[in-house]
């Protein structure tokens, strides 16, 4: 086996721009640390919207060649965080974006027609045990994926989610086919967090400015769903202010999803980058190792 960086990290997304919009400038720091960083990505995005009016040929109701398309806006943002090790799960367009809807409550939901190649039809073992021989390879101390809910509640994201608990449980089972490597137990696992208080502050500050749009009907003083996390639940917030500009450039690779004039960048502009320079995570598995103000400021705290 050729040696491994001390420190590892394992992110398991569901499409590309997922990972830079979660976790850019987490990723970016442990890159410049000198961790090893490996992103794997579960689909393609076909189904994406195409916000560049010239590729909108691209898209999956034309000639549906966006998944390609899109490999490239991966590789160009992962140039952009330093990521040398980025993977799809698999193999690339193994497992085809599911898409989504929204329901009745405004949340995303599963469409009501699946193809049966899209990552929610696909088995949990079958695709677990494309992670597994990953988990075994890299022997990650940190793993980062959504939560039970896919943070907003896209299929795909859930997919990942369930895909990323079972291949981790899997991979630490010392009995467990052992064709796909020797046993590695994640240490910790952590679910990626939108934290309250710093998303009611950007909204503010965007209303304030005389914005309404940007995230329109999202109210700071009111409800804001079941995406953001209640600040009290977070366990973890890196906060890499050096990295801000790596992660939008990366946003930036993501040409056809991200438009530079869209809330994200709303949001940058207005906020002095706050809310994207800080990412919360909440760990699920592993003992926290908080500094004194409750928090951990290092995925491998405690390691």
């Amino acid at each position: 086996m050729s040696q491994l960086p001390d420190r590892r990290l394992l992110l398991v997304h569901a499409h590309p721009d997922d990972e830079t919009i979660n976790n850019g400038v987490t990723m970016a720091r442990y890159v410049s640390e000198g961790a090893g960083v490996t992103l794997i990505t579960c689909t393609l995005g076909e189904e994406g919207e195409v916000l560049v009016p010239e590729l909108a040929h691209l898209a999956a109701d034309q000639t549906d060649q966006l998944g390609e398309h899109r490999i490239g806006e991966l590789a160009a943002a992962m140039a952009e965080l330093g990521v040398t090790d980025h993977r799809f799960l698999g193999a690339p367009g193994k497992y085809r974006d599911t898409g989504m809807i929204y329901n009745d409550e405004g949340n995303a939901d599963v469409p009501p027609d699946t193809r049966k190649d899209s990552f929610w039809q696909a088995d949990l073992l079958a695709a677990a045990n494309d992670l597994v021989p990953v988990i075994r390879e890299i022997r990650p101390q940190v793993l980062v994926t959504y939560d039970q809910y896919g943070n907003y509640g896209h299929p795909d994201h859930i997919q990942a989610h369930r895909v990323a608990t079972y291949a981790a449980a899997l991979a630490a089972a010392a009995s467990y086919r052992k064709d796909l490597g020797e046993a590695w137990d994640i240490p910790k696992i952590y679910w990626n967090a939108m934290a309250e208080s710093s998303l009611r502050d950007s909204l503010r500050k965007l209303r304030e400015s005389g914005d309404t749009t940007t995230f329109e009907g999202m109210d700071p003083e009111g409800p804001l769903g079941p995406f953001v996390t209640p600040d009290k639940y977070l366990d973890c917030v890196i906060e890499a202010e050096g990295f801000i500009d790596r992660k939008m450039n990366a946003m930036k690779a993501h040409a056809t999803q991200i438009t530079v004039d869209g809330p994200f960048f709303a949001l940058s502009n207005n906020n002095g980058n706050e809310i994207w320079g800080s990412e919360a995570y909440r760990l699920v598995k592993g003992t926290a190792a908080p500094g004194p103000d409750g928090l951990e400021h290092d995925l491998f705290a405690g390691l």
